[in-house]
């Protein structure tokens, strides 16, 4: 892994952005995927849930894919297996996203360096919540 990738200056520009698509949300309140996109969302940040099985979840409207959210999204969070990782991150260029994270366990390296490659910052295999308790 890139080791520049993760560094906490990264890190800060990025919770410096405002509006999260939460890739791979789930409705269940137990799942990772929606207690950290609700630490967010209290924690001040517009959180979009993508899934294409839910309308809506924690009173959130939620869409199919990030391709059809129709404003601007800062920041991609993706909780989806590494496999899945690839056409996200084509997604999160096309809309001009500025940041892709992959939380805890997702690590695909050749969408990352895409990522990067066209401009956004990265974050792989760390866990957004974590990250924004410790450092702000």
């Amino acid at each position: 892994m890139d080791c520049e990738m993760n560094k906490s200056s990264n890190i800060k520009k990025i919770f410096r952005m405002k509006t999260i698509a939460v890739v791979g949300m789930s409705p269940n309140p137990n799942r990772p995927s929606h207690y950290v996109a609700l630490y967010l969302r209290d924690q001040g940040y517009k959180i979009v849930p993508v899934n294409p099985n839910c309308i809506e979840i924690a009173g959130e409207i939620c869409f199919p894919s990030i391709k059809q959210i129709p404003f601007q999204v800062d920041i991609v969070e993706v909780f989806r297996r590494s496999e899945y990782i690839y056409p996200i991150a084509e997604d999160a260029i096309e809309i001009s996203a500025k940041a892709l994270w992959l939380q805890d366990t997702v690590i695909n390296e050749k969408a990352a360096n895409l990522a990067k490659e066209s401009g956004l910052l990265v974050i792989m295999n760390d866990c957004m919540m974590r990250r924004h308790y410790q450092l702000i």
